[in-house]
């Protein structure tokens, strides 16, 4: 069956049927099209083209068609050319000559815009609850080793000394920010296009609001040819995406690094790692590697469809059916990510000792020992040298902080005062950032207190 045909003398060929096909990924679509479809026959009584009657046909066989797109055989011999085709068959099965009026008014243009909406809103709610399990998987993990101290890292090279759950805190907020990205795109998704027609606008007196009402809509589109040309709310979904994928695949490289025997910081759980076909001993983070790989796939996913989008004229271009498996995989890849990385965090037992050893026998606590001389009255940047200086002659002289007393700290410089000795140790150090934001022990009780309240309300 064909939505179109008349202005044609022969059918298409076998392989532009091949070719031009969609029904093999939009079939994903099958609820929202149903959900639209039924809407639109509710407009369509108002409007004076449907009887009630004949409206409450069209919806009680659409609900029975629902229901049979849950067994697997529904799809199994359909060669429907899209899901939008197909649903109008099944109708016409179901519903008989009636089913003809469904189409009145409405485009598969503007169809395909609602179809894609409402999905696509319902995937931002489930990204939102599957990054809310992830961040709450980041804060149990975070209370498990509360005063956990590791070195921090800029250029891969030990910087300062942090909480372990300051460090958990930081992907906490990268999530966090995800979670409002896709509250963001959901609510640009959120406008109901139906009433635009191919390009120009229906012809029949649709109330436009009432429909956005049955469909839970929050506004309505404001240009018929925008909505017939538009594709940003799906390249805002991919981006929100994408930028997830890319705070996952960081995690991910921490840990694998993490989890090495070099580092020996975490053991990941048998339930996410995996041996080797060959070498007895191994225990591989294949968990972290494939999403680490899977970031690659989404963020050209993204790429994919901008590059699709980038040379359109307006309005409709059948390019634009190239929209959905992008936008279909990165939904897919991600969610199963989110999935992966909550089973990661909930699994990794973290070896304090480790950590703690690697901070206190590097000079993490330089800048500490700095910070304490200029609130001393040194200027910072002589400060800075002298610290510089006893950081050479120890690297020189095979001196881990802790090798240094009091006495000999004075003597090295005068401008050390015994009290400052107590800074070699890099859990002393941390009791000077008690700044918003910073690593001090009780800023992060109260950092922790605040996500946890955070993530409380974003679950709401």
């Amino acid at each position: 069956m064909k939505l179109w045909g008349g202005r044609f003398e022969t059918g298409p060929s076998e392989i532009f049927e091949r070719f031009s096909g969609s029904l093999a990924f939009d079939r994903r679509l099958m609820g929202a099209d149903i959900r639209g479809s039924q809407a639109f026959a509710r407009a369509l009584e108002q409007a004076g083209i449907l009887t009630a009657g004949e409206r409450a046909l069209i919806i009680e066989a659409l609900d029975q068609i629902q229901e049979e797109a849950a067994e697997p055989e529904f799809f199994a011999n359909a060669t429907d050319e899209d899901v939008h085709t197909l649903v109008i068959r099944k109708l016409k099965e179901r519903a008989g000559a009636v089913a003809d009026k469904i189409h009145t008014g409405r485009s598969r243009n503007e169809q395909v815009s609602l179809d894609l909406r409402l999905w696509l809103r319902a995937e931002c709610d489930r990204v939102r609850a599957l990054l809310a399990g992830a961040m709450q998987a980041l804060l149990d993990l975070a209370a498990r080793y509360p005063d956990a101290v590791i070195p921090g890292y800029t250029h891969t090279r030990r910087a300062q000394a942090v909480l372990w759950p300051h460090y958990l805190l930081a992907y906490f907020e990268m999530f966090a920010r995800d979670a409002e990205r896709f509250a963001e795109a959901r609510r640009r998704v959120n406008a109901m296009p139906l009433g635009s027609g191919a390009l120009a606008g229906s012809g029949f007196p649709f109330d436009r609001r009432a429909m956005a009402r049955d469909l839970g809509f929050d506004t309505l589109t404001a240009n018929s040819m925008d909505v017939s040309a538009d594709r940003d709310f799906a390249l805002d979904f991919l981006y929100a995406a994408s930028t997830t994928m890319l705070h996952l695949s960081r995690l991910a490289e921490d840990w694998i690094l993490y989890s090495s025997e070099e580092f020996g910081w975490l053991e990941l759980g048998d339930e996410v790692t995996s041996g080797s076909s060959l070498m007895p001993q191994k225990k591989n983070p294949d968990s972290l590697e494939l999403i680490r790989g899977k970031s690659g796939r989404v963020l050209g996913c993204l790429h994919s469809l901008m590059v699709t989008m980038k040379g359109l004229p307006l309005t409709y271009n059948r390019d634009m059916q190239e929209d959905k498996e992008p936008l279909f995989d990165a939904a897919h890849q991600m969610a199963g990510s989110l999935e992966m990385a909550r089973a990661v965090v909930a699994s990794a037992r973290l070896n304090p000792a480790r950590p703690l050893a690697a901070a206190q026998e590097s000079w993490v606590i330089a800048t500490d020992l700095a910070e304490a001389l200029a609130r001393a009255g040194t200027p910072f940047h002589q400060a800075h040298q002298l610290v510089g200086r006893l950081v050479l002659e120890s690297v020189r002289s095979g001196k881990k902080p802790a090798d240094w007393t009091a006495a000999e700290l004075q003597r090295f410089a005068p401008e050390f005062t015994p009290d400052m000795a107590r800074l070699l140790d890099p859990r002393e150090g941390m009791r000077s950032r008690e700044i918003l934001g910073g690593t001090g022990p009780q800023a992060v009780a109260r950092a922790l207190e605040e996500a946890r309240g955070r993530l409380a309300r974003m679950s709401v």
